[in-house]
């Protein structure tokens, strides 16, 4: 079992920044990325980005592409998202998610453990 708790989400005026963490415990060593994913009221949960855990390749969204970074320290088994530019249309709950098979990663059904979310609210 992989146990993840996410920090870090607040409100935020347009145009601002913030930094999520996602510290994992358990049996990490199974980890073969970690992911963030959001969701906002009504929508479904939707890929935001992802990181291999070892080797720290990264791939992201689209619609987040150029202003969203993920990164991870190993030695505190942390992953961060670090957000720019922040848009109304960022607002949602946003969740860390480890994945053990390096398969669907840029999917929900790719994460076998999911840490309870923080909510990010940014305002116009």
């Amino acid at each position: 079992q992989v146990q993840l708790v996410e920090s870090g989400g607040g409100l935020v005026q347009a145009g601002g920044s913030l930094r999520l963490s996602c510290a994992a415990s358990g049996r990490t060593f199974r980890t073969y990325a970690m992911g963030w994913f959001r969701q906002a009221p009504g929508k479904e949960r939707e890929f935001v980005a992802t990181i291999n855990w070892s080797a720290g390749s990264t791939l992201y969204a689209d619609s987040v592409k150029g202003r969203v970074t993920i990164s991870r320290d190993n030695a505190k088994n942390t992953v961060y998202l670090q957000m720019n530019s922040l848009k109304p249309e960022d607002t949602a709950v946003y969740y860390c998610a480890a994945a053990v098979r390096a398969f669907g990663i840029d999917t929900a059904y790719g994460y076998e453990y999911w840490g309870q979310g923080t909510q990010v609210t940014v305002s116009s």
